[in-house]
């Protein structure tokens, strides 16, 4: 995939409450072989709060061509060049006078694995961040800056045997992440289904408008 050309935001879907007005956004970020559209029903879930969605495109439908755990140089420049798809797009949320406690981020596989890492690389207190089946990327115990995600409620679901995201790397991401200030919530599945789970999306459910603070409290079973 050496011929794969990087990344941009033209291609962004955008639906919901426009963000000059809206109330809180929601980036929404697709895994491979996907599309904007594909992930854009998970908005579905979330409450009618007066949420901005921005769903960007992969180019070629691929983040990054290797797997998420090879050496990060196995994955460059696409990686990087993907997670400046989603720098400019929350940068422009906040421009937009969107506070980071109102901007949430739910990615499927290689776009849970975008969502998790960014927020690894770029600390605040978030709405929220949602990794359905996925994990944070490079080898474990990859160095990444310091910083305090304040409370950002994190879901990291996976199934125990999902065939493209080994667990290890799963409940390691757990713990950098709870080591980082998040409020981590983990959910394990039976079996080896890759995909996004009713208990998964009940999480999403449950977040409401994004309040300061939402997500704490009793959580899922996981």
């Amino acid at each position: 995939m050496t011929d794969m050309r990087l990344h941009d935001t033209q291609g962004t879907l955008r639906f919901g409450q426009p963000l000059p007005t809206a109330r809180g956004a929601v980036i929404l970020i697709h895994g491979r072989g996907s599309s904007p559209q594909d992930i854009a029903g998970l908005a579905d879930v979330l409450p009618d709060a007066g949420l901005a969605f921005l769903a960007p495109a992969a180019e070629g439908g691929t983040w990054y061509p290797q797997r998420f755990f090879v050496p990060l140089e196995g994955n460059e420049p696409w990686l990087s060049s993907a997670l400046k798809v989603i720098a400019r797009l929350a940068a422009e949320v906040r421009a937009a006078g969107i506070p980071g406690d109102r901007l949430g981020f739910v990615g499927f596989s290689q776009g849970a694995c975008l969502a998790l890492e960014f927020a690894a690389r770029h600390p605040l207190r978030y709405g929220f961040v949602a990794g359905l089946s996925g994990a944070l990327i490079g080898p474990l115990g990859s160095a990444r800056p310091q910083g305090e995600l304040g409370g950002t409620p994190v879901l990291l679901g996976c199934a125990e045997r999902d065939p493209h995201i080994p667990l290890e790397y799963v409940e390691q991401s757990a713990k950098t992440l709870s080591a980082r200030g998040a409020d981590v919530t983990k959910q394990v599945f039976p079996g080896a289904s890759h995909t996004v789970f009713a208990e998964e999306v009940e999480w999403l459910r449950r977040l409401g408008p994004m309040e300061p603070g939402a997500g704490t409290g009793d959580r899922p079973a996981g």
